[in-house]
């Protein structure tokens, strides 16, 4: 369930709302022959250590109702750049803007997306890109089980998965067309929590068709041509499980790249970070509300520093060691100080704790935001009066990816003690 995240806490944001969508598509071609000469090349090294820490403008431009997005409907206000330019402020150099297309889309043999929505990403986007910041773009809620109207479903039949893909196809090659001159700010996602829905191992045939889709989405984006035959790509394995991802016993692929131009790789890979489930997410009788060595009472018996540090360590090995960037796209956890006043401390130990362990193995982190704030929100900032409501959590995250690998972690305010079953492990 940790991978529902953003579904879930989309949910709840909307119930919670009830109580109580380089060059702008207006651009001349001038314009944008202009973006395009603005290219600057960043390696490995390079574009993870420029894309810093960031920030996700979740349940935005992904929400929908009944398969229409909306980037209202889940109560959160329209997407302002003074919003952006409130999180540059806080020191975030990323931004990664979740879309959904749904019913945007028209029906086949053209699939045509509507061209209000997508001048409405494309604005959304130069928010971000224009403010000398980077902007990951993916396709998020049609590939949802859960979701009305999703469509890039992985499990389906064989005679459905030939139309799937070539509706996602067709799909992605509008989209990277529009944006094809834009600069390195630009990073494109193939799609989000991929899986059958099953949250068991995966399903080997379910697996074979999300690395198709990647496959897919390489290929449509490199044909574009302009920028896009150099541009970074990012690419998720089975439900961005790290483990199943990463892991050796599973069916990952990473696509063969032959449409790009560059000078050395140009693929990312796509995970998310939410564990312990317990401690970040669940608020029923097994949530924990304490987390690493300086806990003493309701803490998980796994999921510690030493899993951070293990899982850190794999995405090194696997991807970050064999030249390609690994981004954890989502992490967070959600506020629980309604049930445990402390809770944010710890927190905020477990957001610098990530985001330090992930750094020294060059993997960028993007905290998850929904936009709600209080009680089980992941918000930081108030989107109507861009008001900071977390200083605390984010000066320990700016701590973390701006200090040295050698510096010490604060622990949780009155939690100075390691206990002594941390201290044995």
């Amino acid at each position: 369930m940790r991978k529902f995240i953003s579904r879930a806490a989309a949910l709840l944001l909307a119930g919670v709302m009830t109580a109580a969508v380089a060059g702008c598509g207006k651009n001349s071609d001038s314009e944008a022959k202009d973006t395009a000469k603005k290219w600057t090349e960043l390696d490995q090294t390079q574009i993870t250590e420029a894309m810093g820490l960031g920030w996700n403008l979740g349940n935005q431009l992904e929400a929908s109702s009944g398969g229409l997005p909306s980037e209202t409907c889940w109560g959160n206000p329209e997407i302002t750049k003074e919003l952006i330019d409130t999180i540059k402020a806080q020191g975030f150099k990323t931004v990664r803007i979740p879309v959904s297309y749904l019913d945007m889309i028209g029906d086949g043999p053209d699939y045509k997306i509507d061209t209000d929505w997508l001048d409405r990403v494309q604005e959304v986007v130069d928010y971000v890109v224009n403010n000398d910041m980077f902007a990951i773009v993916n396709m998020h809620g049609d590939g949802y089980y859960t979701v009305d109207h999703s469509w890039l479903l992985c499990a389906e039949d064989d005679d459905k998965q030939t139309e799937i893909k070539d509706k996602y196809g067709k799909v992605w090659t509008q989209i990277a067309d529009r944006f094809k001159d834009y600069d390195q700010h630009l990073i494109f996602e193939s799609m989000n929590e991929e899986f059958n829905n099953d949250y068991g191992k995966p399903d080997e045939k379910a697996y074979d068709n999300i690395n198709a889709y990647n496959q897919i989405f390489v290929d449509s984006v490199r044909a574009t041509g302009s920028n896009n035959e150099k541009r970074w790509l990012l690419l998720p394995g089975w439900n961005t499980n790290i483990e199943y991802t990463a892991g050796d016993d599973y069916n990952f692929k990473i696509p063969t790249d032959k449409g790009c131009k560059a000078d050395g790789k140009r693929i990312m890979i796509s995970v998310h970070y939410y564990d312990p489930f317990n401690f970040t997410i669940d608020e029923n009788k097994t949530a924990k509300t304490q987390w690493g060595k300086y806990a003493v009472k309701n803490y998980d018996n796994w999921g510690q520093e030493d899993y951070v540090d293990s899982q850190m360590a794999l995405l090194n090995e696997k991807f970050v060691s064999q030249g390609y960037p690994v981004v954890i796209g989502e992490f967070g956890a959600q506020d629980k100080t309604e049930k445990f006043a402390d809770y944010n401390e710890f927190r905020r130990y477990w957001s610098e704790y990530l985001i330090k362990a992930a750094k020294k193995n060059g993997v960028v982190c993007v905290y998850w935001d929904n936009g709600y704030n209080g009680n089980k929100g992941f918000g930081i900032i108030n989107r109507f009066d861009y008001t900071i409501t977390q200083p605390d959590l984010i000066a320990g995250m700016m701590r973390a990816i701006n200090s040295t690998d050698d510096y010490e972690i604060p622990s949780p305010a009155g939690y100075t003690e390691v206990r002594k079953s941390a201290k044995a492990s």
